[in-house]
């Protein structure tokens, strides 16, 4: 090509075919690259945009709030108490491993002493954001209006403003029942003996029909739930994941929660929360406290992996002998075979697959406690026996003869023959309620 000077720029005319070729090559190229690294930035300003916003609202509902100090806002909203985060930090040895009581269902627990002196469990939550206080707020706004003897208490938490998110229990000692069932308090706190467990199942199914009266389902009812206090007194806990059901609402549509083992099967299938779905939960726990056994254990065989399946399997076939602890003194006494069986036999409808089958946490109480008096009388039939054997007496002996001819009623849930229990064959026409 020539290059010369035209109207005073230096300019360049002609050229072979390869070099114009080879231009038009170059300049292609640029402008992909340029586009290329256009898109890349705006992107990477949209994502960088994106989560500065997020943490702003995640900040903003943080700290949002009228105008009214943390204190005004316990008090006015919650009504509870607000400790500094200072102060749970030195209750806790600044939340030392050694403190560790366990996992939460969306925190960790620690032991601590707080100023005035009392015993408490401190919850710390996993993650700082949206998720996390919607769950902090939920439970608290639970426990501040239930009242019952066998619910956990609240004392108080930190404020939304604090760098974590803490609440506050009462401190509850002697553990969960999934540790004195199978845990390490198993082996060094003693057995759970059969009337142990009768009261703890009582006192568990009385907590939650007290909540299905409220209008609030648990949603994760499980045996490390269950905390037993000093005297081996019940306390349910752990309510982050728990529903209030307004009172014209049968149900609640939400995505899967809770835990493996202890979900309601129709709950899997129609993202249908009801209180049956609590009903199911503490079906399997009523199959613990008779088998010692853990809701999921992948050391058994695969159909019976889950502990509903094993028991429901066991009850049809008529070896419910076989799901029952033989510690509990199953093969010696005649009241712990008799109880032991009607409370699986309870478990068993609590663990039907359409949840129309299932009794209400109100009858499962009713029937727990008439099992408990029916326990009671056979002990005092048989105390009093006793003594007019060791001691006879001749006008007492029609009475004594009476008493030994006395029988358990049968079981109200009776299954000596054989029941097709729903549980064999899903029912999905459940999900239309």
């Amino acid at each position: 090509g020539e290059c010369k000077m035209i109207k005073d720029k230096y300019r360049c005319i002609g050229g072979t075919k390869e070099q114009n070729y080879d231009q038009e090559k170059i300049k292609l190229g640029l402008g992909i690259g340029g586009s290329l690294i256009l898109i890349i930035i705006m992107v990477s300003l949209f994502i960088i945009i994106h989560r500065i916003c997020r943490k702003k609202n995640d900040s903003d509902l943080l700290s949002r709030g009228n105008s009214k100090s943390d204190v005004e806002f316990s008090h006015v909203f919650f009504k509870i108490p607000i400790f500094s985060y200072k102060e749970l930090q030195e209750a806790t040895n600044n939340f030392s491993k050694d403190r560790l009581l366990g996992d939460g269902g969306f925190g960790t627990v620690y032991y601590g002493k707080v100023r005035d002196g009392r015993e408490v469990a401190v919850k710390r939550l996993y993650e700082h954001n949206y998720r996390r206080l919607e769950q902090f707020m939920n439970e608290i706004e639970i426990l501040t209006r239930l009242h019952h003897k066998n619910l956990v208490s609240l004392y108080g938490c930190t404020s939304r403003r604090s760098r974590e998110l803490l609440l506050v229990y009462e401190f509850v000692p002697n553990g969960t029942v999934a540790d004195h069932l199978y845990g390490e308090n198993q082996k060094n706190q003693g057995f759970l003996t059969w009337s142990m467990r009768m009261s703890i199942a009582i006192e568990t199914a009385s907590a939650l029909a007290y909540l299905h009266a409220s209008d609030i389902i648990h949603r994760d009812v499980k045996t490390t739930n269950i905390l037993l206090d000093g005297n081996f007194g019940v306390k349910v806990a752990d309510f982050g994941l728990s529903r209030l059901l307004p009172s014209d609402v049968t149900h609640v549509s939400t995505a899967p929660q809770g835990t493996p083992g202890y979900v309601d099967p129709e709950y899997h299938r129609c993202y249908h929360l009801t209180d049956k779905s609590d009903v199911y939960s503490f079906g399997v726990v009523l199959v613990e406290l008779v088998s010692s056994k853990p809701a999921v254990d992948i050391t058994r065989c695969k159909s019976e992996i889950n502990l509903s399946s094993l028991a429901i399997n066991k009850i049809q076939n008529h070896a419910t002998h076989e799901l029952i602890d033989q510690s509990l003194g199953y093969k010696t006494d005649e009241g712990v075979r008799k109880m032991t069986t009607m409370v699986a036999e309870l478990a068993f409808q609590c663990l039907q697959q359409d949840s129309t089958m299932r009794p209400t946490m109100e009858q499962v109480v009713e029937e727990l406690k008439a099992f408990k008096n029916e326990e009671q009388k056979c002990e005092y039939h048989n105390d009093k026996e006793e003594m007019i054997t060791t001691h006879p007496s001749p006008p007492d002996w029609g009475e004594a003869s009476l008493i030994k001819n006395t029988k358990f009623p049968p079981s109200p849930v009776s299954v000596t023959t054989q029941w097709p229990s729903k549980s064999t064959t899903p029912n999905t026409s459940a999900c239309d309620y």
